[in-house]
């Protein structure tokens, strides 16, 4: 993932776009912020209309739940039939998924009702993300484009998803200060039914689509998942468990220093630096492989989340977040890699999916648990879980074996490996 040595970084950014052309990302962009809207703005509607923290706890899980659930089937069938068609109904699905949801909340429905609204929201969620991912990733190979403009663009995607889950907390809850939760999640359901059906019928989804029939063909023996995509998907539920166990214990600072509104901000300053470590991705040298890169960035977040254990002050907590976000996206856009690298080109879509979902889940589960972890002891126990899921993934990272992620899935392609 490193410069092309012709131009630079910049240049290898322009190849990204070049593969596409210019309106794909931007729709790709609106049509995933709705996936961001909607987790934090279900729990913001059904406060804000039933009164109940517990209520608006279980429609939220309930559509956590639905979306790592059916991800995978998402991206299974985008496999199998194309991204075209399944993105389109997804779309559609989703925002009238989310429309009943707000029509639910609003009419005053029972709680296992909204739960069940919830999880058709999280279920029917198109899952743009990944699915540009294996796009991207297939028109690439398609082109035999160079290794580091492969590398690019899964750097890119990770941005501008580090972008939207920023943006979209951001949105809703600029939405309930001004007017009512409710109109973020029928601009989400707009959003996603226009541009998710856009993205579904942007003409790269026919090349895509061509691709993924000739990987087929190519790839009959190896139509099984290696075992070494386990790890990485393990490793991405670690990643969601720090950013659930962070998003915790930042809710419970701030409000233990008497300044609660200023928990999305801190949750921001990590999220923008994290982007840009993610953009700076591409400029890191050819010769520094895939597995080193997974090593550093777990060791990274190991050593950079301690400091929260110790932090206090409202400035502290800005300062060592904001740091600790240089190791999110290229831990995310190094796995994300290595899933590439080793799965089989026919199910690409499928394994970005269930990688989406492993880092949602691992996300959702840490939030349920740590919230009360924070609740009963303070902040510092919800960070000390956010370390241990670091030190986790780092062990994780530092016993895998190398020759693991060199699988011959792909040895239908002319590619460039870099040295682990």
């Amino acid at each position: 993932m490193g410069s092309l040595g012709r131009g630079g970084t910049l240049d290898t950014y322009r190849e990204v776009i070049g593969l596409t052309g210019p309106l794909l990302p931007g729709v790709s962009f609106l049509g995933r912020l709705p996936t961001a809207t909607i987790q934090f703005g279900s729990v913001l509607l059904v406060a804000r209309t039933s009164g109940s923290l517990a209520a608006a706890g279980s429609t939220g899980g309930a559509l956590a739940i639905g979306q790592v659930v059916c991800g995978p089937l998402v991206g299974r069938l985008a496999d199998r039939h194309g991204q075209r068609v399944v993105v389109l109904a997804f779309s559609l699905a989703n925002a009238l998924a989310i429309t009943a949801l707000v029509a639910g909340a609003l009419a005053g429905l029972p709680t296992p009702w909204l739960a069940l609204l919830g999880a058709c929201a999280g279920a029917s969620v198109p899952l743009i993300g990944p699915l540009v991912r294996a796009r991207l990733v297939a028109l690439a190979r398609r082109k035999t484009a160079p290794e580091p403009v492969v590398g690019a663009a899964l750097s890119f995607e990770s941005t501008l998803d580090e972008i939207s889950f920023v943006l979209g907390p951001a949105l809703v809850g600029l939405a309930a200060v001004l007017a009512h939760p409710a109109h973020a999640l029928l601009a989400a359901a707009l959003l996603v039914a226009l541009c998710g059906g856009a993205f579904a019928l942007h003409p790269t989804a026919r090349s895509a689509a061509v691709t993924r029939s000739a990987a087929v063909a190519r790839t009959k023996a190896y139509g099984r998942m290696p075992r070494a995509v386990h790890s990485l998907r393990a490793a991405l539920a670690l990643q969601g468990a720090m950013f659930g166990a962070c998003q915790a214990g930042i809710t419970a600072l701030t409000e233990r220093l008497g300044r609660p509104e200023q928990a999305g901000l801190v949750y921001a300053a990590m999220g923008v630096m994290s982007a840009v470590a993610g953009l700076a991705m591409a400029a890191v040298p050819a010769r520094v492989g895939l597995m080193a890169r997974w090593r550093a960035a777990t060791a990274a977040a190991f050593a950079l989340s301690l400091p929260l254990l110790w932090t206090g002050s409202l400035a502290g907590l800005y300062a060592v977040v904001t740091v600790l976000g240089v190791a999110y996206a290229p831990h995310l856009i190094t796995v994300f890699g290595l899933t590439e690298r080793v799965v089989p080109p026919a199910r690409l879509a499928e394994a970005m999916a269930v990688a989406t979902s492993a880092l949602v889940g691992g996300q959702a589960l840490a939030v349920a648990v740590t919230g009360r972890l924070a609740e009963t002891y303070g902040p510092t126990a919800a960070f000390g879980a956010a370390s241990l899921a670091a030190a986790l993934a780092c062990a994780l990272a530092l016993t895998a074996r190398p020759a693991s992620y060199h699988s011959s899935a792909h040895s239908g392609h002319t590619r460039v490996h870099t040295r682990p």
